[in-house]
């Protein structure tokens, strides 16, 4: 749905359309609107959260009182208000608002708006504000023409994005805009918002009540989301109010929602910051907030073969022979879930994790191998002694290839003084074992190997 079609906006349909007064662009939506829009804060006063970027003097407050300010982009997950900032700047006096949205809009759109804003400015003097949302769905094309129009002010635009515009809008445009990153509302937040709902005449006015329970459910199901918040309660109180009852109780709740819908873009930004949590917390040695995180990428559809590779580059990166098993268990859940499949597959992911979060850890592995991979590349490569190299092919022994080699199995221990590594590298120790699990054994090992093989110990 588009901002102009949900009653948001009232929006000319022609440039030079009169304009109206400044609350035509926040009339007040039909009664049979979702309890989502019907809710939407009048004024600035009426809006919950966000504090940081509506105090005082705050560049998000000037814009929106109709002070001038810099193009801005409003960055945050949804429900946290960005579309109700927007609508609240059309009201400014004297400012033309125009919403598009990303979804629906192309370079030809963009177009017509810039043309009508140049002659809104030339011909009335009136500014023109741009609201685009999705603005991260639009292509580097489309983002591109935007370009001129915000540089020389010609329109003072405002996007919104739910993804990390760092990933998600080309460089040149994030450098001409002002970037706020909203915060998802806290539970205080959130349910100011439901008893106001509740209450308001253009809410619910009174028709029901909510138990402390469920309004607690209701918070919980939000997670900071104003506008599931509100879609939550208003079938929940359908729901009562349809059998002719009055309470909203738990159980209402739970009729009306069957699961709350998990924030999570498997293509985004979500997607990201949800897999980095999770190796976070599996290496931070924390099985419970490694399966929470688990628990969302499954929930919301993660492909769980990613899940499995990623444990399997983390039982080598960041367990390695601490636990020598870690291996082994993460390709056995690889496994799993080729051979069985989700959901059963989940329990084998879950195992894994748990087994990779409380295993003892070592990088030792992963800094071992990086290290001589760079020494490689850096030009580390010097000849390969003689005795090691290849002597099975006529004329090998006359180059002297593989004379002197001593096979360490002819001696009792097994290993006997030799040089291995070209010799540049004859004192290079790239595998430095930690005192961690079972690289606390191998260190101890290591060392007396070392001094053997380099003739330091007889």
């Amino acid at each position: 749905m588009t901002a102009e079609d949900d009653g948001l906006f009232a929006l000319p349909q022609a440039d030079d359309a009169p304009p109206g007064p400044p609350e035509a662009a926040t009339e007040s939506p039909r009664a049979d609107a979702p309890l989502a829009v019907r809710m939407r804060p009048r004024s600035l006063a009426e809006v919950v959260g966000q504090a940081h970027l509506l105090r005082p003097g705050a560049p998000l407050r000037r814009l929106a009182e109709g002070g001038e300010a810099a193009s801005v982009l409003l960055y945050g997950p949804p429900g946290t208000g960005k579309t109700t900032l927007a609508r609240l700047m059309a009201a400014v006096a004297a400012r033309q608002f125009v919403a598009l949205s990303a979804l629906t809009s192309g370079v030809k759109e963009l177009r017509d708006v810039m043309n009508g804003a140049r002659r809104r400015r030339d011909g009335q003097g009136r500014r023109t504000v741009l609201f685009i949302d999705e603005v991260h769905r639009f292509s580097k094309t489309q983002q591109d023409a935007l370009l001129g129009a915000v540089e020389d002010g010609l329109v003072l635009l405002v996007a919104a994005t739910t993804e990390n515009p760092s990933f998600s809008v080309v460089s040149p445009l994030l450098s001409r805009l002002l970037v706020l990153q909203l915060q998802p509302l806290d539970e205080d937040d959130v349910r100011e918002l439901l008893r106001r709902a509740v209450k308001d005449e253009r809410g619910l006015d009174g028709a029901v009540c909510v138990t402390p329970e469920a309004e607690d459910v209701l918070v919980r199901l939000a997670a900071g989301d104003a506008r599931s918040a509100m879609t939550a309660l208003e079938a929940s109180a359908d729901g009562v109010t349809g059998t002719g009852g009055t309470v909203v109780d738990v159980p209402a709740v739970e009729r009306a929602v069957a699961e709350t819908t998990v924030r999570y873009d498997r293509q985004g930004d979500q997607h990201h910051d949800v897999v980095s949590a999770f190796i976070k917390s599996v290496r931070g040695s924390d099985p419970d907030a490694a399966l929470h995180y688990l628990a969302r990428m499954l929930v919301a559809g993660e492909d769980p073969r990613f899940i499995a590779r990623r444990l399997v580059v983390h039982a080598s990166e960041d367990v390695g022979l601490a636990d020598p098993t870690a291996l082994q268990a993460a390709v056995a859940a690889a496994q799993t879930v080729q051979l069985i499949g989700m959901p059963e597959a989940r329990l084998a992911l879950a195992q894994a994790t748990v087994h990779l979060a409380m295993a003892p850890k070592s990088n030792s592995v992963i800094t071992g191998i990086d290290e001589a991979m760079s020494d490689v590349r850096a030009g580390a490569v010097g000849e390969i002694p003689a005795h090691l190299r290849h002597s099975r092919y006529t004329g090998a022994r006359e180059l002297g290839n593989g004379i002197g080699y001593r096979y360490p199995h002819r001696v009792p221990e097994g290993v006997l003084a030799q040089q291995y590594p070209p010799g540049d590298l004859v004192e290079k120790d790239y595998y430095r074992p930690t005192r961690h699990g079972g690289e606390r054994d191998l260190h101890e090992r290591l060392t007396r190997l070392r001094r053997v093989v380099r003739g330091e110990e007889r």
